[in-house]
């Protein structure tokens, strides 16, 4: 039996996040995710929504595009690792598009099946004082050492409550693996929230950051 995956959007927008920001991309939204963020602005819709597409008919749907890159995002597009495997390998080269994968970098193994087809990586590292639960730097590590070949930046949604313990965590694993940091400011921005503050605590310890705030929310696009 041939695999599916579920998907809730597929649509041309500008990137408004990341290393990206600016580029017009295609986003495959895929149904799923293994975290729940405070903080998260995607909409799960029921499954009635939700489109159930094959290899074939996933390449029927977007060989039209006119974007040069897309970003498969989610939810957690990592869920669905086999299916992503299975098609890049048999499409990518027709397709001649970049591969954009934004993943929220809790799925180290999953990544495994996927590395060789992807050519940018956007992952998050979930803090606990913005997100609410948990987070095992640990994870975020193991993930970055399978991605180390590849073409991988992180990304931190912070707000005025982030630690001076998960600063010093973040410039550890900047060190460690040489990656550019993203700060994303949590939308919408408090009024509490000394940015620029933040920024030179990390710097301090570690200069490869950037402060890039979520663009496409100013531009008031998708």
């Amino acid at each position: 039996m041939e695999k599916t995956c579920k998907i809730t959007e597929i649509f041309e927008s500008i990137q408004g996040e990341g290393l990206c920001v600016g580029e017009k991309h295609l986003f495959i939204r895929l149904l799923g995710c293994n975290l729940n963020c405070k903080y998260c602005d995607t909409n799960i819709p029921d499954d009635k929504k939700t489109v159930i597409l094959t290899k074939s008919a996933l390449y029927d749907e977007i060989k039209h595009y006119s974007a040069e890159t897309i970003s498969f995002t989610g939810g957690e597009p990592l869920l669905q690792s086999e299916f992503l495997r299975d098609f890049l390998a048999e499409h990518k080269g027709s397709l001649k598009k970049k591969i954009y994968l934004e993943t929220n970098g809790s799925l180290p193994y999953n990544l495994r099946d996927v590395i060789d087809y992807v050519d940018i990586i956007s992952m998050d590292i979930k803090l606990e004082s913005a997100t609410g639960q948990k987070n095992d730097f640990s994870v975020s590590d193991e993930f970055l050492l399978v991605a180390r070949d590849s073409n991988v930046f992180a990304k931190v949604v912070f707000d005025e409550n982030i630690t001076d313990k998960e600063i010093s965590e973040l410039a550890n694993l900047g060190l460690k693996h040489g990656i550019e940091i993203i700060l994303q400011p949590k939308m919408p921005i408090s009024k509490n929230l000394d940015m620029t503050g933040i920024f030179q605590k990390l710097y301090e310890k570690y200069s490869r950051i950037r402060l890039i705030p979520q663009v496409h929310k100013f531009l008031n696009l998708p």
